[in-house]
């Protein structure tokens, strides 16, 4: 079942949420800081294609080695955040931010993939410190605007951050690009760390009792809801590399940055009135509507018909990722807050590492559209399993707890 909001709907709720004592100067000072993180792929892509002369197999690589240093480093920092506290985080990855960013293009290939993988270890994990202070800051029957407000938070920046670091990398050159999303880290880490928002409970960070055991908090709903955020980004991120495939085979290419805007606009749309609606509604058939909605962009030729297909998948995205978290959330206890929230942004990474190679190998053995079928098909399998999973999970009593 949902839960009521009781803050009203529509625009009353986010005015509700932002009226909270520090989740606004959160808000902004999150999405500074995820600019860079969203320009930095596009970044190293087009440095080592264009700069190094790698191509983008070689690309590939490297960014496949940031992400597996961020699934690895997502915990860890999150556990240090509970142990040392937000700023003794910050000042660690943000050193290593601006050591690997300042040499970075300066690097020959081999020496840029071990720097990108523990880049990616020590990376600042802006997405995790945002959802995890939000769960402090908000009471947890009005954390679904919250949530639902940085989801649209992170759509925007992917419409900014990519596009002026490519715009840099083209029209400069991509060592300005790279030094600026360098000095970009700085500036929003930073403010971050004069921010310093909580990350957990006053009365919990007071306790001196020792954290649960691991086999109290690791249960079956909190393993189905790390999942599901898995599957989900699986759907997302296949989908969209068969959009791009489909586009680029059809001799569409040109209309790829519209077709992207319209699904960027609808997961927009999606998030907004998910976030003012009355009512919450459970993980599972949030991502195993998305995994449907998916299948029929099987079907799309022209452009605009991938525009129209996208449109239901996208109004389920924002959805999606912000009841991920609120139920992430709303699983974990205080003493663990910082590792579990960690885990959360490793299963967001895993899917979208999962996502790319396997659609990329299924459009070149077969075609975009058996690419956006197996991952559709996997989101609504995973969202079964996750709903079987919670009615197994044995009920356990929680302050925040609430049916996946």
């Amino acid at each position: 079942m949902g839960t009521v909001d009781a803050d009203g709907t529509g625009l009353k709720a986010y005015r509700a949420i932002l009226a909270i004592p520090g989740v606004g100067a959160l808000t902004a000072v999150s999405f500074l800081a995820r600019l860079p993180a969203s320009a930095a792929a596009i970044t190293l892509t087009l440095h080592v294609v264009l700069t190094l002369d790698q191509g983008y197999a070689a690309a590939g690589v490297v960014g496949a080695a940031a992400t597996v240093g961020m699934a690895i480093g997502a915990p860890l920092l999150g556990r240090l955040v509970d142990r040392r506290g937000l700023r003794t985080m910050l000042t660690l990855t943000l050193s290593a931010q601006a050591v690997f960013w300042t040499v970075a293009p300066l690097l020959p290939y081999p020496a840029l993939l071990v720097g990108a993988l523990a880049g990616g270890v020590l990376g600042v994990p802006v997405y995790s410190i945002t959802r995890q202070s939000l769960a402090v800051l908000v009471p947890a029957d009005r954390r679904r605007p919250a949530f639902a407000l940085d989801s649209m938070s992170v759509e925007i920046s992917y419409i900014v951050g990519p596009a002026v670091g490519a715009l840099l990398a083209l029209q400069v050159s991509s060592t300005a690009a790279m030094w600026t999303v360098g000095a970009g880290w700085l500036v929003a880490g930073g403010a971050l760390m004069l921010l310093n928002p909580p990350t957990r409970i006053e009365e919990a960070a007071g306790e001196a009792a020792p954290p649960p055991p691991v086999r109290q908090w690791l249960d079956l709903r909190l393993i189905g809801a790390l999942l599901a955020t898995t599957a989900a980004v699986l759907v997302v991120f296949g989908t969209e590399l068969s959009m791009i495939a489909g586009l680029q085979l059809g001799g569409n290419a040109g209309w790829i940055p519209l077709v992207n805007t319209v699904w960027c606009v609808a997961s927009l749309i999606g998030g907004f009135v998910y976030g003012a609606a009355r009512r919450s509604r459970s993980l599972p058939l949030l991502v195993g509507c998305l995994g449907a909605a998916a299948l029929p962009v099987a079907l799309a030729g022209s452009w605009w018909s991938y525009a129209l297909l996208l449109v239901p998948v996208g109004l389920l995205i924002a959805p999606s990722m912000a009841a991920s978290a609120e139920t992430v959330s709303a699983l974990t206890p205080e003493h663990v807050r910082g590792l579990v929230t960690g885990f959360h942004g490793s299963a967001i990474t895993i899917g979208a590492a999962v996502a790319t190679p396997l659609a990329g190998l299924l459009v070149d053995v077969a075609s975009p559209a058996v690419a956006v079928l197996t991952v559709g098909s996997a989101g609504l399998g995973a969202a079964i399993l996750v709903g079987l999973l919670a009615r197994l999970a044995p009920v356990t009593p929680s302050a925040d707890s609430q049916a996946i």
